[in-house]
């Protein structure tokens, strides 16, 4: 008997994980390069994956999926801004692909993946509606309602961590001030210890939860400020959609106690008690598979394979 399966790529900041589901969402195989920054070498990349899969797969592979950061265009099927790839900017990505590509694909955005992974073979399977908040150096998220994947009218929904927590915030790279992201990202319990202390030797979120296990002080009221924020973006998102679960992935969810403890109980003075009361938010559980696993199961859901 054949095993069937689909593909996935993540494309991103500095890694390239691509990989490949059987038809009950179990990661059969997988693999990861550096990623390039040239349009060509990109592609080079992506070719040299892709025919290590189909070498490699136990089975035929019968659709191909791509997460990459960005804003992709439904409408224009391309990239047209992308932080990581300034060179995807605008790129008729399509046609490129088709060269090589010789299964029915899709391409769409790594958190929307990511949020699909995770509804689909990860802690949201069997939920109705939720949301993904990754949380490292920024943050991604991707919303499920009522089952589908809410991409919006031109692609561009759920873009959670530029929602506004903070008028007076620092300048974000999207243009906008005290987003989410700049407010409750691992850059800013940096940047919180750094104005606390005076300390420039610290420069990694992990040191300052490492000194926050310690008890210092001013660990702890790092954590704590980015906890408010975070917080304050839960509740919105809790009062806006009333999910059935957040699932909180990324880095910095390691942190446990001091961030999304303070969070959680945040997020509950913000939102509305029967809202907050009614929404479970959890650890995601897919971990760095999740927009791999998630772009492939994307994939197949559009190409209607079955079993």
């Amino acid at each position: 008997m054949k095993t069937y399966c689909d593909a996935g790529f993540d494309i991103g900041g500095t890694r390239l994980k691509y990989g490949l589901i059987d038809s009950e969402g179990r990661l059969v195989l997988k693999g990861k390069v550096r990623s390039p920054e040239a349009m060509a070498d990109i592609l080079a990349a992506l070719e040299e994956a892709w025919g290590s899969l189909k070498k490699k797969a136990p089975g035929p592979i019968r659709s191909c999926g791509f997460g990459i950061a960005g804003f992709y265009s439904l409408k224009e099927q391309k990239i047209l801004q992308s932080p990581n790839y300034p060179s995807l900017n605008g790129f008729p990505l399509v046609p490129a692909l088709r060269k090589f590509i010789d299964v029915p694909f899709r391409i769409g955005n790594d958190a929307n993946m990511a949020a699909y992974g995770e509804f689909a073979h990860g802690a949201g399977r069997g939920a109705r509606s939720l949301v993904l908040l990754t949380i490292g150096t920024g943050i991604g998220s991707g919303i499920i309602l009522d089952g589908k994947l809410w991409e919006g009218e031109g692609g561009y929904a759920g873009e959670i961590g530029h929602i506004t927590v903070n008028p007076e915030g620092d300048p974000c790279n999207c243009g906008g001030r005290g987003c989410l992201e700049t407010e409750a990202s691992a850059p800013r319990i940096v940047k919180n210890y750094q104005a606390l202390t005076g300390r420039t030797d610290v420069a990694d979120s992990r040191d300052v939860y490492l000194l926050a296990k310690a008890g210092d002080p001013a660990a702890l009221e790092s954590f704590r400020k980015c906890a408010y924020y975070l917080g304050i973006g839960l509740g919105i998102v809790i009062n806006l959609l009333n999910p059935e679960k957040i699932l909180i992935g990324g880095g910095v969810v390691s942190a446990g106690k001091f961030l999304l403890g303070p969070a959680v109980e945040e997020a509950r003075r913000r939102s509305h008690r029967i809202s907050f009361a009614g929404c479970r938010i959890e650890k995601a559980s897919l971990g760095n598979d999740a927009g791999l696993a998630g772009a492939a199961a994307w994939a197949r859901l559009k190409a209607g394979s079955r079993k």
